[in-house]
């Protein structure tokens, strides 16, 4: 049988992605950053399209000065090194407290300044209500603050922007006079007002444009790094506020430029410029009914924290707002929210259940460290104790469990706990008799 090429019509029916379809998709997974570049690139190549800056507001979000200097991170670390998993900040404070050589009367203040942090590294009631709640005096705390307060990083147990940032600039023997007073006047720092500045510090506008240099490489938010689920310093998609009714959430305006039509004719594709106008503000809406749904769900997050989470997930609130579940991941994917009480991921915000009917993993693991934070660091415990505890407080979990959660927060077991205490002690002692000469170093042979 001889065989030979023939020419045949047949139909079949394929998906396929339009341009249209790749630009929404695409606009989904961008944060506030990400989608101000890709408008740029638009206006750029489609003349019918008018990028509007922000408006000249006050920045409602923490650290205030932010706008106005730089929206770079930390130098020598971008927001991936940020965001990468690291230890839990509880669990730092712990083994720096453990380190210290407090009095047995400091010990509790010391915990409960601990217990106190914010998600952003800083001290979140004033000491009045923690010396009440402990019962000592507001003198003996402050006492206890300020050895707290020389942990590293620099910036930790800080009561306000300020002073994070001037105990940062202390740490790396930047505080000067002009940056005193460039300090007290953070709010003309962040109008970007030099002029204004210079007359009231008495400093040149080049001294002053100097200090601001300086801030640039300090972490208005040191905690950050530490505490999971918190987001990079970088403007927030969303900001959470109390309104006259009650918390309101809104987009972050000062974060992203408007774009409009131009007013008048001439090149350029003005129904592509109409579809991209479409596109943002149905990727707007969209965030905002999420970001909506997820607080609306988690009401205690905003005050104490991922410690408050409740289990959620994203099939749940797809469902309650008619979206498809992979639209939900790709709006919470790299977008943030200031609640005020720290800047978090809104995919953070989504925690299954340990079990049916059980707690959030989430705050498990938030509960886990603020135990290992309050133990006794010369009997540290077990995952087994560990377990047995938190079954006792009617939220039982599997050792095996408990000794995921605690390497998920960068926790060693407790023997190296335990080894690491006896190692700085020992350490220490011996630095003490070299000081004192009772114990001179060896000299090399």
């Amino acid at each position: 049988m001889k065989q030979r090429n023939r020419i045949t019509i047949a139909q079949k029916q394929r998906l396929s992605l339009n341009l249209s379809l790749v630009s929404a998709i695409s606009m989904l997974k961008s944060d506030a950053g990400s989608l101000g570049i890709w408008l740029e690139d638009m206006a750029a190549q489609n003349p019918q399209l008018q990028l509007v800056p922000p408006p000249a507001l006050p920045v409602i979000w923490a650290p205030r000065w932010h706008d106005a200097l730089s929206r770079q991170s930390r130098a020598g670390g971008g927001t991936e090194a940020l965001a990468a998993p690291a230890p839990g900040l509880q669990a730092h404070v712990a083994a720096g407290v453990a380190l210290m050589r407090l009095a047995p009367a400091e010990m509790p203040l010391a915990l409960a300044l601990c217990s106190a942090l914010e998600p952003s590294g800083w001290l979140g009631p004033p000491l009045s209500r923690i010396a009440r709640d402990t019962g000592s005096t507001p003198a003996a705390l402050e006492a206890v603050l300020l050895k707290l307060q020389a942990m590293e990083p620099a910036g930790l147990f800080a009561r306000n922007l300020a002073e994070c940032l001037s105990l940062q600039a202390h740490d790396t023997g930047e505080l000067d006079p002009v940056m005193q007073a460039v300090l007290a006047n953070l709010t003309l720092v962040a109008a970007g007002n030099l002029e204004a500045l210079a007359v009231k510090t008495g400093a040149t506008a080049e001294e002053i444009a100097r200090r601001i240099r300086m801030l640039r490489s300090y972490d208005p938010k040191p905690g950050a790094r530490f505490q999971p689920g918190s987001a990079p310093v970088a403007e927030p998609d969303l900001v959470l506020r109390e309104g006259s009714s009650g918390p309101e959430l809104s987009l972050n305006h000062s974060a992203l430029p408007s774009i409009r039509l131009q007013p008048a004719t001439g090149a350029g594709d003005r129904a592509a410029a109409r579809e991209v106008i479409r596109l943002v503000e149905s990727r707007n809406n969209s965030l905002l009914r999420i970001g909506t749904e997820i607080l609306r769900r988690q009401p205690l997050v905003a005050k104490q924290g991922l410690r408050a989470l409740s289990p959620m997930t994203m099939s749940e609130v797809a469902a309650s707002l008619g979206l498809h579940q992979s639209t939900v991941s790709r709006l919470v994917q790299g977008t943030s929210v200031d609640t005020g009480s720290g800047v978090y991921w809104l995919r953070a915000m989504f925690s299954p259940a340990v079990r049916k009917g059980g707690p959030a993993g989430a705050a498990m693991r938030d509960a886990l460290a603020q135990m290992i934070a309050a133990e006794d660091p010369t009997a540290p415990l077990t995952d087994a104790t560990l377990a047995e505890a938190l079954a006792g407080a009617g939220a039982p979990l599997a050792r095996r469990t408990i000794a995921k959660y605690r390497e998920q927060l960068g926790i060693p077991v407790a023997s190296r706990r335990k080894q690491a205490v006896k190692l700085s002690s020992a350490t220490r002692k011996r630095a003490e008799n070299v000081a004192s000469g009772d114990d001179p170093p060896c000299l090399p042979q």
